[in-house]
């Protein structure tokens, strides 16, 4: 066997053997799985013209909708694509299957439209295998069928088959169908094989085959060249007993050769992707004639002119496969020439092809003990959730209630798990032990009996642990209550039925545990008085304790005037008196010291802060309070237009234009860089959303709400630890949710989702897509090149495409998953600085802060425009 070139690995595969490890009978179907998706429950059948055994998919999937095509399009097609189910809700559904480990199956999935709905849209959506993309269905006719290969090895006893809407379309499909191959067949260095083209060359019949004529039930689609000519027989190609591949004989009884004998058979095909498509050909040859002795037939194969393999003399009657064990170089096209050798009488023939394209399918998923962990909770408790596929992966459909840990050499790993208000009964599961990366566990608000079990104990890195509301009884651990008072676990077990802590057990005992307070920074002198007479109107004899926030030493006080009297106003001196000079401390916050002392005869807290003065033009000001009676209130400058939620979210009947739009971003970011870059210490804000970002009469955003802020540390340190999570959902950073380190890249993600929101006026959870979060949605808009989608549609176009791929480019590095890719907000800043002035360039003329509004009471329906493709 003579290897040359860059082709050397490619080898003729001609094997004799009279038995065959995973030979199929021609009646046997052992190994195969057969779903028709969509048929009634516990249903099976055999489809008449191919007598493969189906069953319904109901077993498989918990989601989705049984659905029919319409009749005018049954006929003509088999039984299992009658029926299909559809997924209307959800982002993404995922079939679970029980496979043999280490075997190699072509696993298939077919979709036919029929218009089974009555809506004639055709949809796209992606399919995944496990957490991996296997490939995008674009549906293009409602008559046809579409079907999508591929050959496969799982390295675990289960196969996950995920179906994905990606905004264009209702994700459905007919059949899903897994072959077991033999191993020693389909061979690939670098991945797995997706079915490129399976050809019967020179078909006399023009029909498709699959099994029983083909034993692996591989379907093999007619081909005849224009300049070429059929060689056939009707004798029997004995390819099962000679060959691993066995393709049909059927297949190998005919074969395409020259008209002009001295001619080679060429064959084309364009590259899915110029730049990363990689390609294994198979090509199976038969003689068919019975060659006289003055005859001979030998051939060489080129592949975009660089040698392939040769000399090829087939054998009469018998298969040989030449293949190649390594792929094809990447090209844009590909030439395949087979060309007679010299001494060769007759031209060359091929009589099957085969092309497969390279698929990665190797990334990993959550860790499997993690998984194994996760799925039995969820069978234990029933949870009613559309917890389908990975638990962790892609991170964009990661299951609700759960954050994981991810980094670029470990699988995932699951670090919190919430399942507040989901109706769990029964005790607490044994196999929550399981998830020992757990960092934080909420199970409150159910209704879970018996005791607090001792393996929560054992869960070393946990956190936080809320058991509250449930029916729970008997004694809390010794070794959580201990971890409780020396603050390295936030518990909760208040309102359980039962439960015993510190002491004896009484009903509805509360444990006490440590919480760092997070009072406002910026609610200083005003917030004292409102605690102060709060708790004086309250005094009871026991001597009640309430929390006054108050100020340090060498920083100066601001001077407030209250709008109505004030009963009682606290200066810097009163609280140096209250205290006794701040004598006894009581222990230490998230803000400083608290200090004991009395206010008159009632006891006192006194958390001491840093009373900074921060004033910015895109800061919202502080300038009084009021306290008369049981009225108390703050009083902010007057922002005449509102929050900007209420512009985006179709509350307000204008339309913000997309340079107003631009404006109002960069006056919150430069905002927030001041808070990061410009105060003494930094402050972190923690609740930046639409709602907190308010504007002025002239369109000036301003961020306000600083009720939930942090001081940063100046010495040095790269986060605040903090023992709960504060800040709005959606808008909360998943690294601080997970790790309780606070840093100003928290603030970064959360002002992302904002300039997501500010594109799209989307919302930043959407219910109708499954709790779809926005950075998912505009993530799966991004990677089809969609600006037009992604952009508020109420905009009409009318925006600078260039600014707007800027803007979602800044955005989507805001709300990176892990901290270190996020940018800072100076970053952030220069770039929106860059958007606004390639957006004004746009409008010359125009003055630097026009705000273009649009009635919505004035808009007319239009129809939808086409969609455009707008490369970046």
């Amino acid at each position: 066997m003579v290897m040359m070139g860059s082709f050397k690995h490619f080898i003729l595969a001609f094997l004799v053997g009279f038995a065959l490890i995973h030979l199929i009978d021609a009646q046997d179907q052992t190994g195969f799985i057969s779903i028709a998706c969509g048929s009634p429950d516990n249903s099976s059948f055999s489809e008449p013209t191919t007598g493969i055994n189906y069953i319904s998919d109901a077993a498989f999937i918990d989601t989705g909708i049984s659905q029919q095509i319409s009749a005018v399009y049954k006929d003509g097609y088999q039984h299992q694509v009658w029926n299909l189910r559809s997924f209307p809700q959800g982002i993404r559904n995922c079939y679970n299957i029980s496979i043999v480990q280490g075997t190699k199956y072509l696993i298939r999935g077919t979709f036919v439209y029929g218009n089974y709905d009555g809506l004639s849209k055709l949809p796209q959506f992606d399919i995944h295998l496990g957490v991996n993309m296997w490939d995008t269905i674009n549906i293009t006719d409602m008559s046809l069928d579409f079907s999508t290969e591929l050959i496969h090895v799982p390295y675990q006893n289960y196969l996950q088959i995920c179906l994905v809407n990606t905004g264009f379309g209702v994700p459905f499909i007919s059949a899903i169908e897994l072959r077991p191959l033999s191993n020693k067949t389909y061979l690939s260095n670098s991945g797995s094989l997706a079915l490129f083209a399976r050809l019967d060359v020179g078909s006399v019949t023009g029909k498709t085959y699959r099994y029983p004529t083909d034993l692996y039930d591989r379907v093999w689609t007619p081909l005849n060249y224009n300049s070429s000519t059929t060689l056939s027989t009707s004798l029997l190609i004995d390819s099962q007993s000679n060959n691993y591949y066995q393709p049909p004989s059927i297949v190998m009884s005919t074969a395409s050769t020259p008209i002009n004998v001295s001619a080679p058979l060429e064959l084309n095909w364009n590259s899915q992707n110029a730049t990363s498509s990689q390609y294994y050909v198979y090509m199976h040859f038969a003689e068919v004639v019975n060659l006289k002795a003055n005859q001979s037939r030998s051939f060489n194969v080129t592949v975009n002119g660089k040698f392939f393999y040769g000399p090829i003399v087939p054998q009469y009657l018998y298969t040989s496969t030449v293949y190649s064990t390594s792929i094809l170089a990447i090209a844009q096209n590909y030439d395949l020439l087979i060309s007679k050798t010299k001494s060769s009488t007759l031209p060359p023939i091929l009589n099957a092809l085969e092309i497969y394209s390279i698929r990665d399918l190797s990334k990993p998923g959550t860790n499997q003990q993690d998984v194994d962990a996760i799925t039995k909770i969820k069978l234990a408790y029933g949870i009613q959730r559309n917890w389908e596929g990975d638990p962790c992966l892609p991170q964009a459909y990661s299951w609700a209630g759960l954050n994981c840990s991810y980094d670029s050499i470990n699988p995932p790993r699951i670090t919190s798990l919430n399942l507040s208000s989901s109706g769990l009964t029964g005790v607490v599961s044994v196999f929550i032990s399981n998830l020992i990366m757990l960092q934080y566990l909420d199970i409150s608000n159910n209704n879970l009996t018996g005791s607090v079990p001792d393996f929560l104990s054992q869960l070393q890195y946990l956190r936080v642990l809320n058991l509250e509301k449930n029916q729970l009884t008997g004694t809390i651990p010794a070794d959580l209550i201990q971890r409780s008072k020396n603050g390295s676990l936030l518990l909760s077990v208040d309102e359980n039925l039962n439960v015993c802590g510190f002491g004896s057990c009484k009903k509805k005992n509360n444990i006490a545990v440590p919480i760092g307070a997070s009072v406002g920074v910026l609610l200083i002198l005003s917030l004292i008085v409102v605690a102060v007479l709060w708790g004086l109107k309250r005094r009871k004899k026991d001597k009640n304790k309430v929390a006054i926030a108050g100020t340090e030493s060498n920083i100066q006080t601001t001077s407030f005037q209250s709008i109505e009297s004030i009963q009682r106003q606290f200066t810097y001196a009163d609280l140096i008196r209250i205290t006794n000079n701040f004598e006894r401390i009581l222990g230490k916050g998230g803000f400083g010291q608290v200090y004991h002392g009395y206010v008159d005869d009632t006891q006192v807290a006194v958390k001491v802060k840093l009373l900074m003065r921060v004033h910015h033009r895109n800061l919202t000001t502080l300038v009084g309070y009021c306290y008369e009676g049981t009225n108390m209130g703050l009083v902010y400058e007057y922002m005449a237009n509102g929050d900007l939620d209420a512009h985006l979210s179709g509350k307000n009947n204008n339309i913000l234009s997309w340079e107003a739009r631009l404006n109002i971003a960069m006056d919150a970011a430069q905002g927030l860089e001041y808070l990061h870059h410009g105060c003494k210490p930094p402050i972190i804000h923690r609740d930046v959303k639409t709602t907190n970002i308010l504007l002025n009469e002239n369109f000036h955003a301003k961020i306000g709400d600083f009720g939930l802020s942090k001081i940063f540390p100046t010495d040095g340190g790269t986060h605040v630890s903090t023992f709960s999570v504060a800040g709005t959902p959606g808008y909360l950073d998943p690294e601080y949710s997970t790790s309780y380190r606070l840093t100003e890249k928290s603030d970064v993600y959360s002002f992302g989702v904002v300039l997501l929101e500010i594109v799209t006026s989307q919302r930043v959870i959407e219910r109708s897509r499954e709790n779809t979060h926005i950075s998912q949605w505009v993530r799966i808009m991004v990677d089809k090149g969609d600006i037009q989608n992604i952009v508020d549609p109420r905009l009409h176009g009318n925006f600078n495409v260039n600014s707007a791929w800027k803007v979602v480019e800044i955005a989507m590095a805001c709300v990176s998953s892990t901290s270190i890719e996020r940018p800072t907000m100076s970053e952030v800043v220069i770039k929106l600085k860059e958007c606004l002035t390639s957006e004004l360039a746009q409008r010359k003329g125009e003055s630097n802060y026009s705000v273009e509004m649009v009635n919505m009471n004035m808009i007319t329906e239009l129809n939808p425009s086409t969609r455009k493709l707008v490369q970046k």
